[in-house]
């Protein structure tokens, strides 16, 4: 057997005459969407694969997509003759392009058995033939100095027939090692900082005969990793190396290549180099080892790796940080980015370089941890972090432990190395991390944890992106926006059109064990964000205008632009803070999902626009047509009896419908009569509460009931279980007496508000409207029309409403957790993309 071992992303070419193998090997050895044929493609384009006039545009589309192959990753085989040096020019170049390595198998057999092939397949003129073999003879032993990794000859069809494809993982490919990790910054000989840094970890430390630390070892099998620069510029690189190197020797460390260890390794090799930035102190301090020592240290550091994938690919670590599109990749360009990073080509007023701020755009699911640039504080940008906090220049040594993400810091003894520039200098205030247009615009999908990927249409995309752009909020606060809301089933009850009974049966079909009914209030959905103090706003929610909080409609618009909104969140703050939930709950801000009443309140150009101007009319015309009827059924009685029961019946309707609205109006003065409706306390720093009971949610939002009564309105409820038929009737006896008594209806949820049934996730509730309450979204007379009505379709709006609940939990899980801004908005401004789906708004 000959074994060809290749990189598991590479472009392999398949080398060699017509005839010679090529394709009956690549079946053999390679699935078939890996590969890249020319005779497929002169087929696909012109119809036949002997057609050599379309040769030019079947290797167009060839290249094309072995282009797309390798940008996604992919292992990708050419089965072309590639016997011309230009030819195989094309093929290197794109691998390089794409920082992949390029591997030949040359197929080198008698021209006489591809000769003998050809005469059954396509009889090529033997001086084609007789070129083509001349080209490759001529080719071999070159083909490494093209630029191709590796190159395998197989020299007989007996050697063909032998040969096995392995496989070979990247040097920087640890992804089934899980950690835990801990993530260690620039070091720059500082021994005793990283001793001490190491002690605070949790690692024993162990040393030499001489006292000297020539390793460390966690007790709960963590592994560090340091992201390069361990030396120069400090007191002690050499202590610095034998410390690290014993713990890589032993399994306990690993540690990535930094631009620091690439020039030191260049200077021992002796290359000239220029003595700068510290590195003369390393040559010094070297000097006084052992030549042994520094041969060691010298093989050690030429042999670290430009970056490591690490835990399934989650975590990334390289010295100066690296955009997504290498992460995997193997090049001299990769190498260079990760440990020098992106510039802009200009210099500073210090004479260094200026960084291209690479962080600010990066959307890629690993985490990527790096060093290089000192900066005063480690911060999190767009799922990246670094960690070089200027331990040399007197500022501190970092670890981030994974996968907790929590920082482990200690402050240098003293400054070993004065700075070109001062410590932070130039970092300017913290990148932003909002949504780009290019993150949501036209058709994409969102990932959620809850109900997996939902899409969002490209026409939905551009009427969410109007409304965000334009009306919405400061988007530091817009978080969550809260989901529409499914009815129950059609009723077929006399008179009703919706029905508590369905709601239950619904849940009990999908063995939902307890639900609670909620009153519904009709007033204004709205969103409440509270912070404990404007220092909070400003640290967390990078809110510059002294804001500590925000009130915004579902639709993430201001609530009201008089001022009332900041009244009614020092109000909540105070009435929070009188409860000790910031204590109890271990936050300094949180998220509630309410209801704002009374309706009039947000909603009084539409009551008096639509609602009013609707029952006056109706009023007035129904009412002067009984009153004509009336009249003249007095003169011809017995003939208008029926028309004039229809308009009294008409006429009643219209009284319930202008009762029906008015029940939720009434005058309010600044925040007199105004009241807030809390049903979930949704999120707070690192509490992701939604998922909790809600008898949870009810029992805290009581406690704000009673601390602030005149402002926060307590929601009414009934624990139902669906199964018991006694309880059940509890349930409907409770919505009777409720809607009778005029109240808008009640919410049916489960008890648990992420709950599974037998299909999947179930609803997370369902509103069951009073018969009057529902005059006002179908019109007066709609009980009149109940057959028709009944056949109404609720299959859309159902499936809207899970959609946008699960985008909001998952809007609130990326916050809670701690990821960018711009990764919360991906799926806040999807609930608003959903929302212009064409749903009868009546539902």
């Amino acid at each position: 057997m000959t074994e060809l071992s290749i990189p598991e992303l590479s472009l392999v070419a398949l080398v060699g005459v017509s005839g010679s193998g090529k394709s009956t090997f690549a079946h053999r050895h390679f699935r078939a969407t890996q590969i890249l044929s020319s005779d497929a493609f002169r087929a696909m384009v012109a119809d036949d694969e002997d057609d050599q006039s379309a040769t030019p545009d079947a290797f167009d589309a060839l290249y094309y997509l072995a282009n797309k192959r390798l940008s996604a990753g992919r292992l990708t085989v050419v089965d072309a003759t590639s016997v011309r040096r230009e030819d195989r020019a094309k093929l290197v170049a794109l691998a390089k392009q794409q920082d992949v390595l390029a591997t030949a198998i040359v197929f080198d057999v008698p021209e006489s058995v591809c000769k003998e092939r050809n005469a059954a397949h396509r009889d090529l003129p033997a001086h084609v033939l007789r070129r083509q073999h001349a080209a490759l003879r001529r080719s071999i032993r070159g083909l490494r100095k093209e630029g191709f990794r590796k190159v395998y000859v197989l020299s007989s069809v007996e050697e063909i027939e032998r040969a096995e494809i392995s496989y070979e993982k990247a040097y920087n490919d640890l992804r089934e090692r899980t950690g835990p990790f801990d993530v260690i910054g620039d070091v720059h000989g500082c021994r005793a900082e990283l001793v001490e840094l190491l002690g605070e970890l949790g690692y024993a430390v162990h040393t030499d005969e001489r006292g000297r630390p020539v390793g460390a070892r966690h007790p709960e099998g963590r592994t560090a990793v340091f992201v390069g620069d361990l030396v120069d510029r400090g007191e002690d690189t050499p202590g610095v190396l034998r410390l690290v190197m014993g713990m890589a020797e032993s399994g306990d460390a690993l540690c990535v290549l930094g631009n620091h260890e690439d020039k030191l390794v260049r200077a021992l090799n002796g290359k000239k180099v220029t003595i700068a930035h510290g590195l003369g102190d390393s040559l010094d301090q070297l000097a006084g080892e052992s030549e042994e020592f520094r041969a060691a240290a010298k093989n050690f550091m030429d042999g670290l790796i430009s970056h490591y994938r690490l835990d399934g690919g989650a975590l990334l670590v390289a010295h100066a940080g690296l955009r997504e599109q290498y992460h995997g990749r193997a090049s001299g360009r990769v190498r260079a980015l990760c440990m020098y990073g992106e510039t802009t080509g200009e210099t500073d007023e210090y004479g260094l370089p200026v960084r291209h701020p690479w962080a600010n755009d990066y959307r890629g699911s690993a985490t990527v941890v790096y060093g290089h640039t000192p900066v005063p504080e480690a911060e999190w940008v767009n799922n990246t972090i670094c960690l070089d906090t200027g331990c040399v220049f007197g500022g501190k040594l970092t670890a981030l432990r994974w996968p907790e993400r929590a920082l482990v810091e200690v402050p240098a003894h003293r400054e070993y190395y004065a700075p070109a520039k001062p410590l932070g200098s130039g970092t300017g205030n913290r990148p932003p991390d909002l949504l780009r247009l290019d993150d949501v615009l036209g058709a994409h999908i969102v990932d959620s944890r809850f109900l997996g990927r939902i899409s969002v249409r490209e026409e939905n995309a551009a009427a969410a992106l109007e409304v965000m752009s334009r009306f919405a909020i400061d988007p530091h606060w817009l978080l969550y926006l809260p989901p529409t809301m499914a009815p129950c089933a059609t009723s077929t009850r006399p008179g009703l059109l919706e029905h508590p009974g369905e709601a239950f049966d619904a849940y009990r079909a999908e063995a939902v064990p307890s639900v609670l009914c909620q009153e519904k209030h009709m007033g204004s959905r709205a969103v409440l964000v509270v912070a404990r103090d404007a220092e909070v706003g400003k640290r967390r929610f990078g809110a510059l205008d002294g804001a500590a909080g925000a009130l915004y409609t579902r639709t993430g618009r201001a609530f009201f632009s008089d001022g009332r909104d900041e009244a009614i969140i020092d109000r909540m703050r105070a009435a929070i803070t009188a409860t000790g939930l910031w204590e109890e709950l271990g936050t300094d801000w949180l998220v509630l999902d309410t209801e704002l009443l009374p309706w009039s309140a947000k909603a009084g150009p539409l009551l008096r626009g639509h609602y009013a101007r609707i029952g006056a009319a109706a009023s007035a015309a129904v009412g002067e047509s009984v009153s004509v009827l009336e009249r003249a059924a007095r003169r011809l009685p017995g003939e208008l009896e029926e028309l004039l029961a229809a308009q009294r019946v008409r006429a009643d309707n219209v009284a319930g419908f202008r009762s029906a609205y008015r029940r939720y109006c009434w005058p309010v003065d600044g925040l007199d009569g105004i009241s807030v409706a809390p049903f979930m306390i949704l999120a707070g720093e690192g509490g992701f509460f939604a998922e909790r009971e809600h008898s949870w949610h009810m029992a805290l939002i009581d406690r704000l009931v009673e601390a602030d009564p005149e402002l926060v309105r307590g929601t009414r409820r009934v624990a139902v279980d669906p199964g018991d038929a006694d309880s059940v009737a509890e349930g409907i006896r409770w919505w009777t007496e409720l809607t009778e008594a005029g109240g808008e209806g009640m919410v049916v949820k489960p008890m648990r508000p992420v709950s599974r049934g037998k299909r999947g996730m179930v609803q997370p509730g369902m509103k069951c409207r009073g018969r009057e309450y529902l005059r006002i979204i179908y019109g007066p007379d709609y009980t009149e029309q109940l057959d028709r009505l009944r056949s109404r379709k609720l299959g859309r709006k159902r499936s809207m409403a899970l959609r946008e609940y699960a985008l909001g939990l998952e809007s609130l899980a990326r916050l809670t957790e701690g990821e960018p801004l711009w990764r919360v908005h991906e799926a806040v401004f999807a609930v608003l993309a959903l929302e212009s789906e064409p749903v009868d708004p009546r539902l």
